[in-house]
Parts: C-alpha cells; structure tokens; sequence
C-alpha cells in the first residue's frame, strides 16, 4: 500500500484503541511503507501448489483508502501554518476556533469533509468573503493539512484538552437569575442542599452539576443512589392507584418497580391516567432557556459558596 494508505490503517488502530507515542505510529508507518510498498510481494512462491488458496474474507484493509480519513503531513501543515499566519489568523483566531470577525474553523463542515483540499479549494476558488489572494493547489493542501492537524489537536487526545477557566461569570447577575428567571431557587437553598457547594466540587464539575445534575450525580466512582430516579403513579379505569420507580414508558404501555421491588406493567389506553415525576424535569427544561452567560453567571454564583 502507499504512505497514505498505510497512514489511513495506523489512524485507524488508533482510534480502535492502539497505544503509543507520535513517533512510534510515525516509525510504524515509516516501516510499512518502506517494507510493503504497493505491488510488492513478499511471500515466497508456492511450489508446485496444486489447489487454490481460499480466497481472503474482505478486511479493514480492503476497506481502507487515502481518503478515508485526512493523514496530517507535518512538513505540509508547517507551510499551511505560516500561509494561515499570513492571511487567516486575524479572523480565525490563532487556533482556528473562530472570532467575532470570522467563524471557528474547527468545526467547519467544509473543513471536516474535506480531503487534502477537496472542499476548501473549491470553496476557496468560489472568491474568499474577505476578498483573499487565490491559492495554489499546494497551498489549498497545506491549509489542509494545518485546520485538519488543528482538528486532531483539539480532540480528547489532543494537546489542547485541558480543562479551560470557566469563573467568568457575574456571582451578582447569577444570583438574580438563580432566585429570578432561572427559578432555582424554588427548588434548591443555598443555606440548605448547596450550602458550601463551592468547596465541594472545582468549577468544572460544578459547572456539569448545574446543567446536567441527571447524569451527574456524581463523577465517575459515584453511588448509583445518589441519582434521583424518576417516578410515576398510574390510575387504573377501576381507580386503583400504584406510584414506584419508572422502567418503561411509551405510547402503549408503562411499567415500573413498586416499593416492594415488584415489577409491574400496564396497558395505557382509555381511563388509564399516567403521571410522570421527573425530580431533574426543571433542569432538562432550562436547557432550551438559558445562554451561556447565564450558565456561567450561575455557577460564579455558587462558587462564592465556601
């Protein structure tokens, strides 16, 4: 297979869960390369074979191809670096996560669809909005393979996942909002259930708490009882009632656990009353209500909390 192939199979591994560091993938590829060029054949003649060997089952080889997944030439986004330098980076920002003056590249979908340039020339040809001198094809390659090597750095095991400074809010506007619009404190006191919340958790989990406390209940090691599960009570046609701990729940039938751990279904239809008890129902509708800044402002709010 060429470079590219065999660079393809490597990221491949990678994502599958292979371990090492960027120079042994790299001396990998380097070896396969150089070892199992396309055309070359290795394997010693058979002698005097007198069946056909089976034929091979398709593989992930057989699959694999140069563009399948964009394989970062260093030296090429070293090039595309200083050309974006030049002529991007005053928009795009230093790490091509966007400005007010220019969207984040990373998340472009020209950018993620795109191949050694495939998306981003014909975008580029089309007359950049900025009004850019045209590029050539290698240059449209190595902007390439700069905003794809951006792309990987910004992924889970990228240099750039560490945890960011989140205490950017106003602790006075998250008060208003958390005892105003966000109507937290109807259900929650911070002299009571987040009373010295702040020393409890570092910002970014408290952060989760706030807007995901469902599956935050909470970190990794946690209790599974610390989560609150949802309830329901169904009314039956002849008015018998039953609350436990929901299992299921659609359009035909609802089950759940009563207290006795017994398990119950019913038939949903005619007479047949359904309530649901959801305790995480008010943050799951904040989600559609609240901006960022009031995220933020809430948290800054409850971080004061030592």
């Amino acid at each position: 297979m060429t470079r590219e192939q065999w660079g393809s199979i490597v990221s491949n591994m990678i994502s599958r869960g292979a371990k090492g560091s960027d120079e042994e993938f790299a001396q990998v590829v380097d070896y396969l390369a150089k070892n199992l060029p396309p055309g070359n054949n290795t394997a010693p003649a058979p002698q005097a074979a007198k069946t056909k060997a089976p034929k091979r089952p398709p593989n992930l080889i057989d699959q694999a191809g140069a563009n399948d997944k964009q394989v970062v030439d260093e030296e090429s986004a070293a090039k595309g670096k200083a050309l974006y330098i030049a002529q991007c980076v005053t928009c795009h920002g230093t790490r091509a996560r966007g400005s007010e003056r220019g969207p984040d590249l990373v998340r472009s979908l020209v950018v993620l669809h795109d191949r050694y340039g495939s998306e981003i020339g014909p975008f580029l040809a089309k007359g950049h909005p900025a009004g850019q001198p045209a590029l050539t094809q290698d240059q449209v390659s190595d902007i390439s393979n700069f905003l794809h090597q951006q792309v990987g750095d910004t992924l889970r095991t990228g240099p750039y996942n560490s945890v960011l400074n989140i205490l950017v809010g106003d602790p006075r506007e998250g008060k208003a909002y958390f005892n105003g619009p966000g109507k937290c404190s109807q259900c929650h006191s911070t002299t009571g259930d987040l009373a010295h919340i702040g020393s409890k958790y570092d910002p970014p989990v408290l952060q989760l708490k706030v807007v995901f406390p469902q599956t935050a209940a909470f970190g990794r090691h946690a209790s599974s009882n610390a989560r609150k599960p949802v309830t329901v009570t169904v009314t039956t046609a002849r008015g018998e009632s039953v609350t436990g701990v929901l299992d299921e729940i659609d359009d035909f039938s609802v089950s759940l656990h009563d207290e006795s751990g017994h398990y119950l279904s019913f038939q949903r239809g005619p007479g047949v009353k359904v309530e649901k008890h959801d305790p995480y129902a008010g943050h799951v509708a904040l989600l559609d209500e609240y901006t960022d800044k009031d995220i933020h402002d809430v948290v800054a709010y409850l971080e004061t909390f030592k």
